[in-house]
């Protein structure tokens, strides 16, 4: 059986290409949100739609790379930020807050656009957050019972809140998420079911 072959890395001008549409992507959606046309990032990058194509075959392979490296670079900080935090309580609450400040920036995408993640983003996703739970239970502050699968549907559920709330009411997410996130305190003691 033969090994399979790694694919060629691309040329240094093609490398440049992508990292230009890559670049104009994220400013484009930025400004726009996910409804921006292909065209705009195309003419943005200096490259023409066939290499535009050539690198990123339909449009949803190039948002997905978009939020890709957003939630990379976001996830790295979340997670120094978090570690930083002497306070396990700050730590696990500030990275709830750090995700859904991101949702609420990132609601024009998120409207327009229905991507999920990655399974890679989901795993790392879910082993802060498995970090951050099992930091503040040994503090003795979270009640018990509470898994990394609570605070996973948590963090779906106040986003889900911020889709809904940050157009017509900006900003309002942080009460609810205040109130969720209270649930959470070991002063709570009664079981979970």
């Amino acid at each position: 059986m033969t090994a399979p072959v790694a694919p060629r890395p691309l040329r240094k001008d093609a490398a440049r290409n992508r990292e230009a549409i890559v670049a104009a992507a994220h400013t484009a959606i930025r400004e726009h949100g996910g409804g921006v046309d292909v065209r705009e990032i195309a003419r943005r990058a200096g490259v023409g739609m066939g290499t535009l194509y050539r690198h990123f075959p339909a449009k949803e392979d190039l948002v997905t790379e978009v939020l890709h490296e957003q939630f990379t670079s976001w996830a790295t900080s979340a997670r120094a930020t978090a570690a930083a935090a002497e306070d396990p309580w700050i730590a696990l609450t500030g990275f709830f807050y750090s995700a859904l400040a991101g949702c609420a920036r990132q609601r024009p995408l998120m409207d327009s656009m229905a991507i999920g993640r990655s399974d890679e983003d989901t795993a790392e996703l879910a082993a802060i957050m498995a970090e951050l739970l099992v930091r503040a239970q040994q503090a003795g502050l979270v009640r018990p019972g509470v898994t990394p699968g609570d605070l996973q549907l948590m963090l779906h559920a106040l986003s889900a809140t911020v889709q809904i709330t940050e157009k017509c009411r900006p900003g309002t997410w942080r009460r609810t998420a205040q109130i969720t996130l209270d649930g959470l305190r070991a002063v709570h003691q009664e079981s979970l079911s």
